[in-house]
């Protein structure tokens, strides 16, 4: 960009307290006002968290380097970075602000590092796991609205570890998706499949983030759940588990993905719902009922809260796009 074409406030003098309204007068002329916005708060919390720490360079250096060995360590299969969001917080902090739910319909959850786009369509009835060591699981599901009208033809993407704890995409050697499908509901909002009942697993700890859960005294682990992802158009895309009550692991989760209504209990199959769905009586089963929210009640509510939430800030803000700006006009 030729110099010459862009009007560049003067810079001069920077200080501890000058560098930060500065760094925001010469960002302010992005025409972009939530991306402006945005860097905005960025460069007012990194520079607050420097003055307010007194920051030493050779922490910050540490800070860069741990950040580089993040990346570095990122693959098709691997992403760090997403752990790193999950282990922070900061996965289901986002989740929840951009996907708000009303009461009674589903809560959401973090994706986590291994969802993948390889899992093959199945149909209801489906076995996804072929894990020997596994013990089996009926999963029987259905998907209502807010107003209790069954949701057919949502696309359900399902996922789940092995028995000893571990995606399919952790194996170097493996030969395809398992563990993992993809499928749809029928036109009463039902979808069921044959799996294997979870169990609790370490996140990927041999990396940059797993030294900072060290050196944090925290544990690895997740407790026993299943992954599910949920689109239709017209719906709020839903990212959730249902995880194991009574888990180890239930009040510690490693990403701070359980919720009180996701917890489940195994149930155990009949004999009507054995002869009906070809498993054996008194195996485990996993049953609950999801409900979706249409995007125009997710709209509504996300613009609801924001306002609220720029109010208690005491901001004036509107809307673009949808997300708050500062309302300069």
């Amino acid at each position: 960009m030729d110099p010459s074409e862009v009007d560049v406030p003067p810079l001069k003098d920077l200080t501890i307290d000058n560098i930060t309204d500065n760094v925001k007068l010469i960002n302010s002329q992005c025409p972009n006002p939530r991306l402006k916005y945005i860097l905005e708060r960025i460069v007012q919390h990194v520079h607050d968290l420097a003055r307010e720490t007194r920051l030493s360079h050779e922490e910050w250096m540490t800070g860069l380097l741990f950040l580089t060995s993040v990346g570095q360590i990122c693959t098709d299969v691997r992403q760090e970075f997403i752990l790193l969001s999950d282990i922070l917080g900061l996965s289901l902090l986002v989740d929840s602000i951009d996907h708000p739910k009303p009461p009674q319909s589903t809560e959401g959850t973090v994706l986590g590092p291994f969802h993948s786009h390889e899992a093959q369509a199945q149909s209801n009835g489906a076995l996804i796991s072929h894990d020997p060591d596994g013990e089996p699981c009926l999963v029987l599901c259905d998907i209502k609205d807010t107003s209790g009208k069954p949701v057919e033809g949502a696309k359900i993407d399902i996922w789940e570890t092995d028995s000893k704890g571990f995606y399919d995409v952790q194996y170097a050697g493996r030969e395809g998706p398992d563990q993992r499908a993809v499928m749809h509901s029928d036109k009463e909002g039902v979808f069921w499949f044959k799996a294997i009942v979870p169990v609790p697993y370490p996140i990927p700890h041999d990396g940059p983030v797993g030294k900072l859960l060290k050196e944090l005294k925290r544990h690895c682990y997740r407790p026993s759940h299943m992954h599910f992802m949920f689109e239709k158009p017209g719906y709020d895309n839903l990212i959730t588990a249902l995880y194991l009550r009574g888990d180890p692991y239930e009040t510690s989760d490693a990403v701070f993905g359980v919720k009180e209504s996701l917890l489940i209990d195994l149930g155990t199959v009949n004999a009507e719902q054995a002869s009906k769905y070809g498993v054996k009586e008194n195996s485990r089963l996993i049953s609950y009922n999801f409900v979706l929210v249409s995007e125009e009640e997710s709209r509504s509510l996300r613009e609801k809260n924001a306002m609220e939430a720029m109010k208690k800030l005491g901001r004036s803000m509107k809307l673009y796009n949808g997300l708050p700006v500062p309302d300069v006009d």
